[in-house]
């Protein structure tokens, strides 16, 4: 019975794939079907998702970061059942059989838990192209590389592993490594903590929490990125307390990612972060020169390999690239991903000059992109005061002004909202901080000595922001 519905839904997807094409080409417009979406092919449809194939890691990439959301929404007006749609590379004609064969064992198969056969939680997020070979390393990340090898081998002491930088630094990829190195004999779940907190509010609407509860606490390896978005969400918070103790009784290993260290959370309870602490606790730093010019060169390495070598980027171009854009390998990978669809669009590689303007906008992202914990570094060390002391609930006046200050330039140099400028010190409330804000407006139109404290603290803000110091 089920391979009769198997093959019926894929027969309906077959005669709807030509229609799904027409209303890509009109929502994306010619030119952008013909250079990417017409490569795509249709393979199989299972029980919640479809698998599609595109000739090349690039143009999968490329339509994975630009398009298929939009395409899964078309796909959907077909047939709301579908949730997801997987991309592979069809390098090999056996390529769709074996996805076949790949599938269905994964059916069979207990033995990996993001594969239960009809499961209401049924979910994966292990990405096979994510693995420790193709993992870019230089001095910034070393550490966390070399953490993320031993817990891929059982009895690690490492538990739980806690690796935390910012936004496209490889957290993500370290955890899929991790995953792909023991999913063939070990139960793995991969998650976010957006995902996972969908979940939860799910199972408990369709009262269906036991199931929750069975299913996350029978890993055997437990991966939850991006931890900061569970913060404030008290019920969730509660419930990943125990799974994540359930999970450390049993045995299981565990492995989080987060964009801070586990004591600078915000609206996460103190003894989760705790836990958190208690493991191996690995930051991985902004890419230097080096590694940022070792990726650009890499990337374009593989475009050859692809057969695309008519794409041949500059020295000039990749140093420029490699120099400018230094606080994220995800934005880094993108600039470059923009040169090259500049260059297969108007079949010409770009200079300098329109290089410049291709990315204008990532470059100044890039250079004003002002952290809070660079801002309030500055202060405490202008005003020769300790970090601790100005995150304090003391109101000596040697630490108030200080703390204003930080709080008046933290508004002023970056995108913050007064809730979240609360929240990074201390959570104070935001009116205290519009009332910092409001008092070292007035103070400046008569004090020429805290013009010229505000005035210097900000260049050298600005400064050790654009040269990565501190």
């Amino acid at each position: 019975m089920e391979n009769k519905n198997i093959l019926k839904s894929e027969k309906i997807i077959k005669i709807s794939w030509e229609k799904i094409q027409k209303e890509m080409k009109d929502k994306f417009g010619q030119d952008i079907f013909d250079s990417w979406l017409r490569k795509i092919s249709f393979v199989e449809e299972f029980n919640s998702y479809i698998l599609l194939s595109v000739t090349t890691r690039f143009i999968r990439d490329w339509i994975t970061s630009r398009y298929l959301d939009q395409i899964l929404s078309i796909v959907r007006t077909y047939k709301s059942e579908i949730n997801r749609i997987e991309l592979s590379v069809n390098e090999e004609q056996s390529n769709y059989e074996n996805k076949k064969l790949e599938y269905k064992d994964k059916l069979k198969s207990k033995n990996n838990i993001s594969f239960i056969k009809d499961y209401v939680f049924q979910y994966n997020r292990i990405d096979p192209n994510k693995s420790f070979e193709n993992f870019i390393t230089g001095s910034s990340n070393t550490l966390a590389l070399e953490a993320s090898k031993k817990v891929s081998f059982k009895n690690s002491h490492y538990n739980p592993l806690y690796i935390y930088g910012g936004v496209g630094m490889g957290k993500t990829h370290l955890l899929n490594a991790i995953g792909l190195k023991l999913k063939e004999d070990s139960k793995v779940m991969l998650i976010s903590a957006e995902r996972f907190m969908y979940q939860f509010v799910k199972s408990i609407k369709s009262n269906e929490m036991v199931k929750f509860k069975d299913y996350f606490r029978n890993a055997d390896v437990f991966l939850i990125d991006d931890i900061q978005f569970m913060n404030g969400k008290e019920a969730m918070q509660e419930e990943f307390f125990h799974t994540f103790n359930a999970l450390l009784d049993k045995g299981s290993q565990i492995i989080i990612s987060g964009d801070r260290p586990p004591n600078k959370l915000t609206r996460i309870q103190e003894r989760i972060k705790s836990r958190f602490a208690g493991g191996l606790v690995i930051d991985i730093q902004p890419p230097d020169f080096e590694l940022r010019l070792k990726i650009i060169k890499s990337k374009i390495e593989e475009l050859k390999n692809y057969n695309l070598n008519q794409i041949n980027i500059s020295e000039e171009i990749q140093f420029f690239l490699s120099k400018e854009i230094k606080n994220s390998i995800r934005e880094l990978v993108g600039a470059l991903n923009r040169i090259v669809s500049f260059a297969r669009i108007y079949n010409k590689i770009p200079n300098l000059s329109e290089t410049k303007i291709i990315l204008k906008d990532l470059l100044n992202y890039s250079e004003n992109k002002v952290t809070v914990d660079l801002i309030q570094s500055l202060v405490c060390k202008y005003f020769k005061i300790s970090k601790t002391e100005m995150l304090s609930s003391r109101r000596s006046r040697y630490l108030v002004r200080p703390r204003q200050t930080a709080i008046y330039l933290t508004k002023l140099l970056t995108s913050k909202s007064l809730p979240e400028i609360g929240r990074d010190f201390s959570n104070r409330d935001h009116t205290t901080v519009i009332h910092s804000i409001k008092t070292i407006e007035t103070l400046k139109k008569n004090d020429n000595d805290l013009c010229n404290s505000i005035d210097t603290l900000k260049n050298q803000i600005l400064y050790n922001n654009q040269n990565n110091e501190i």
